[in-house]
């Protein structure tokens, strides 16, 4: 059984994350979605909204799990005894980071192969970060990230407009 782990922050989860999600699914046995707890950022949306987010539009993929961790991926790749960690690449500049990334998740963890897999062009523009920033000048990124997420963003960006 092969088991992996599709990690990030996904804040917000966008077209392109869950494209990823459901061309991986299909190559492995399950897929957990890992939700990354990092506290060294300030997230739009709480660890518990973005893993809640996730199983809603990931419920259509039944290999497909969400859980949040923090701390290192090798260790959580151990606790979930998965064997592989699957990453998009939109970029080539992408490429240079994940590959220092595999190769140091691997030394620490030799059972750990990590797949690349290339966005599918029509979201190889797409980021988190671009959503949030349209979003908080209220602009249209309905054809960025599921409607349900959508209204949740602009919600959250609204209560942030009104603390300034």
């Amino acid at each position: 059984m092969i088991r992996a782990i599709y990690p990030g922050s996904f804040d917000p989860v966008t077209f392109g994350h869950l494209d990823i999600m459901k061309r991986a699914s299909r190559m492995v046995d399950e897929l957990i979605v890992g939700v990354l707890n990092n506290g060294g950022k300030t997230p739009l949306f709480t660890i518990e909204e973005r893993v809640a987010m996730l199983k809603d539009v990931t419920a259509e993929l039944p290999n497909v799990s969400v859980q949040s961790f923090s701390g290192l991926l090798v260790d959580f790749a151990r606790q979930t005894d998965s064997t592989v960690v699957v990453r998009g690449l939109r970029a080539i500049s992408d490429f240079e980071y994940e590959l220092q990334m595999a190769q140091t998740n691997r030394k620490m963890y030799p059972a750990l192969d990590t797949m690349f897999l290339t966005t599918s062009l029509e979201y190889a523009y797409l980021s988190s970060t671009t959503v949030r920033e349209v979003a908080y000048f209220d602009g249209d990124i309905s054809q960025f990230i599921p409607e349900k997420v959508a209204e949740a963003v602009h919600r959250k960006m609204k209560e942030k407009r009104d603390t300034l």
